[in-house]
């Protein structure tokens, strides 16, 4: 007599998880779930990353269905969110159903207010990673709650939430000691004494974005260059035009491990400055992007571009004062540069001769914005002979999109 034994009743549902664990590929995690009722439990309950646009009453049965998700994604697109979005009732499910939640992106959802933060911070004492980026109806008293309430916080993202004031840094300072990342790009009412209030207490800063943060000065950037110095890797400073030679010295003092810097729109940053930090910084730096430093000369760039050797992208756009002597440095290196992207845009001076010194030494070349270079045409570059690596993309007339760098 032949006997018919069901899978199920000879494995146990943590050996099934564990095969389950094995498969590669979302494809066949997938497949694994349509076996059977019970497969799509154990999948269902495994699944780890969710993005949903779901109200309240359908999160209540994701959060039961997917009981282990330790990251969720309900951002809204700029151009095609949907109403009425994600709302403060939705942040209170979040909070009560998803309690192994580590990361949660939230960007452009603008119905969400400080009542929904307030949950957030109440429930997801385990949250590491929270970007509400955009919605603008959040303030301190939100965000603070989230601080208190989430003190594992590595990654806080709050671009363009204009109503946030160093209150919330000194309450960042005081809960999120591991804190890593902070975006802070348009939050105006930042100033010098919160980030030395918040480095006070944050001390593992890798990332800080303080793009257009008017009120931040040479202070303010000192004092996070002390304070985290082992550790900054990337600092934005897009327009932040109190920032000076101050700020970059103590860089270069302090940072040896400085990867991306950005100061574009920085005007009163002068040569002496960055030669320092191209000297201090000249195995790490692999970004720099110095778009109207109207101060800036050849004499800076020649000793940027010989020193770093591992710098892989550089604007200069706007630098009015640059010439094709700036790429001289090149020939100074024993090796190729490492440069893949390069922004000359409006430098009148920079000639077809200057790109030429620039692909003798930059094979890796992989985008060249010339734009509004009026001695850098097409016909100039062909005419002298000038070959471009394979993989290069040159801007002659803005027709080419931007690489994803500098930003």
């Amino acid at each position: 007599m032949a006997w018919s034994v069901c899978i199920n009743e000879i494995l146990t549902d943590d050996e099934l998880r564990s095969i389950l664990g094995r498969l590669g590929s979302d494809k066949d995690k997938e497949a694994f779930g349509l076996v059977c009722k019970k497969w799509l439990y154990l999948q269902s309950t495994e699944r780890k990353k969710l993005a949903a646009r779901a109200g309240p009453h359908m999160l209540r049965k994701m959060a039961a269905r997917f009981s282990r998700v330790v990251e969720l994604d309900l951002s809204q697109s700029v151009s095609r969110s949907f109403y009425p979005g994600v709302t403060d009732s939705d942040l209170r499910v979040i909070a009560d159903g998803f309690r192994c939640l580590r990361v949660l992106y939230l960007q452009n959802c603008k119905g969400i207010t400080d009542a929904g933060m307030v949950e957030i911070g109440r429930g997801l004492s385990s949250l590491q990673c929270l970007d509400v980026s955009y919605c603008r109806k959040l303030t301190d008293k939100g965000l603070s709650a989230v601080a208190e309430g989430c003190c594992h916080l590595r990654s806080l993202h709050l671009a363009g939430c204009r109503f946030v004031t160093d209150k919330l840094l000194h309450a960042l300072s005081k809960n999120c000691h591991n804190l890593e990342e902070l975006g802070l790009q348009g939050c105006t009412n930042i100033t010098d004494s919160g980030l030395t209030a918040l480095v006070n207490g944050c001390r593992r800063i890798k990332f800080l974005d303080i793009n257009k943060c008017s009120n931040v000065g040479d202070s303010g950037v000192s004092s996070v260059s002390k304070a985290c110095s082992s550790s900054l890797k990337t600092l934005k400073l897009l327009d932040c035009y109190r920032i000076g030679d101050e700020s970059i010295l103590s860089l270069a003092k302090f940072c040896k491990n400085l990867e991306t810097l950005i100061v574009g729109g920085c005007r009163d940053i002068s040569d002496e400055s960055l030669k320092s930090l191209a000297a201090a910084c000249e195995n790490s730096l692999k970004n720099l992007r110095m778009d109207w430093c109207l101060n800036v000369s050849d004499s800076s760039l020649s000793c940027i571009l010989s020193q770093c050797r591992n710098l892989e992208a550089l604007d200069i756009g706007c630098c009015e004062e640059v010439t094709d002597a700036a790429f001289e440095g090149l020939g100074t290196r024993e090796i190729e540069s490492s440069l893949k992207v390069l922004k000359v845009s409006n430098c009148p001076k920079i000639t077809v001769a200057g790109v030429g010194v620039l692909l003798d030494k930059c094979n890796s070349l992989e985008y060249l914005d010339v734009r509004s270079c009026p001695h850098i045409t097409k016909a100039g570059c062909d005419g002298a002979g000038l070959q471009f690596p394979a993989c290069c993309k040159v801007n002659f007339a803005g027709s080419l999109s931007e690489p994803d760098v500098l930003v």
